[in-house]
C-alpha cells in the first residue's frame, strides 16, 4: 500500500512538471520555425534570434528592465531586511502579527489594484510616470518579499548569539553587522532573488505606471504580441527562460556552498571541544 502511494505521487509530480513545462518547451521548439508562425514546424532557423540582437530598440528595453530590476531588488533587499529585523525584534506579538499584516497586504492584493492605487498616487503628488515611478512600484511590493524570505532565518538564530555579543561589549550596529547579517546572508540572498525575479517579469503594475518612452520587457511583449504572433516573441522568451534558469542554477551552488561552510565549521567546532 505505501509503494502503490509513492508511485501514485510520483506520477502526479510528473503530470504538474510536464503540465507546467510543456507550454514553456512547445514555445521554445517553434522559436527555431523557419516558417514564421505556430501553425506548423517547416524547418529549422535561427534568424528569430538574430531578429532579437538586431532590434536596437528591443535591446535597450532589455537593458533598461534588468537595470530596473537589479537597482529595485537591492533597494527592496535593504529596507526588507531591516524591515524583518524590526518585525522580529517586536516584543508584543500582537504587535508584530499587526506589522506581518499590514507588509503582507501588498502579496495578497491583486496586481491590477496595486498598480492603479500607484497611478493615483504618483498623480496626486505630480510624480511623472518614468523609470522612478516604475522603480519605486517594484521596490514597494518587493519589500514584503524580502521580509518575508528574512524572517525565517531570524526566527531560527538563537538569541544568545547577540546576547553574547552585547556581553563584549559590542555595539548595536557591530551586532548587526557582525552577528546577525552573516546569519541571516541566505535568507538575504534569498529575498534578493525573488525581489530581482518578481521585477523582472511584472506586468500589471508596471503598466499602470510606466510612460514617457520608457518600456519593460513584460509590457513590450505584450504590446508586440496584440500585433499578431511573432516568433521573435518566442526567441526572447526562450533567452529570458534560459536567464531564469542560470539565475536559479547559481542561487543552487550559493547556497550550497555556504551551507558546506557552515557544516565544515559545525565538524570544526565539536572537535575543538572534543579536545
Amino acid at each position: 500500500m505505501k509503494k502503490q502511494r509513492i508511485k501514485w505521487s510520483n506520477l502526479y509530480l510528473v503530470f504538474v512538471f510536464v503540465l507546467l513545462y510543456l507550454p514553456i518547451f512547445y514555445l521554445i521548439f517553434y522559436s527555431f520555425n523557419a516558417g514564421g508562425n505556430m501553425n506548423g514546424f517547416t524547418g529549422f532557423t535561427w534568424e528569430h534570434y538574430q531578429a532579437v540582437f538586431e532590434d536596437k530598440r528591443l535591446l535597450v528595453i532589455v537593458l533598461q528592465t534588468f537595470l530596473l530590476a537589479f537597482l529595485s531588488a537591492l533597494i527592496a533587499t535593504v529596507i526588507g531586511t531591516f524591515g524583518a529585523m524590526m518585525i522580529h525584534s517586536t516584543r508584543t506579538r500582537q504587535r508584530r502579527n499587526v506589522l506581518l499584516s499590514a507588509n503582507n497586504i501588498l502579496m495578497v492584493s491583486p496586481d491590477v489594484i496595486i498598480g492603479a492605487s500607484f497611478l493615483i498616487f504618483f498623480t496626486m503628488l505630480g510624480v511623472s510616470l518614468n523609470f522612478v515611478s516604475v522603480m519605486l512600484s517594484h521596490v514597494a511590493f518587493s519589500i514584503p518579499i524580502v521580509v518575508l524570505m528574512v524572517l525565517p532565518k531570524l526566527k531560527e538564530m538563537n538569541p544568545s548569539l547577540i546576547d553574547a555579543g552585547r556581553d563584549l561589549g559590542a555595539t548595536n550596529w557591530q551586532i548587526i553587522r557582525k552577528v546577525i547579517i552573516p546569519y541571516i546572508t541566505p535568507g538575504i540572498i534569498a529575498g534578493y532573488f525573488m525581489a530581482f525575479t518578481y521585477s523582472l517579469d511584472d506586468f500589471a503594475v508596471t503598466f499602470f505606471v510606466t510612460g514617457n518612452g520608457f518600456s519593460t520587457l513584460s509590457v513590450e511583449i505584450y504590446s508586440r504580441a496584440r500585433q499578431g504572433i511573432s516568433l521573435e516573441i518566442n526567441a526572447l522568451s526562450t533567452l529570458l527562460f534560459l536567464f531564469s534558469m542560470v539565475l536559479v542554477t547559481g542561487y543552487y551552488f550559493i547556497t550550497q556552498d555556504k551551507s558546506r561552510k557552515k557544516e565544515k565549521q559545525a565538524r570544526q567546532k565539536q572537535e575543538v571541544a572534543a579536545l
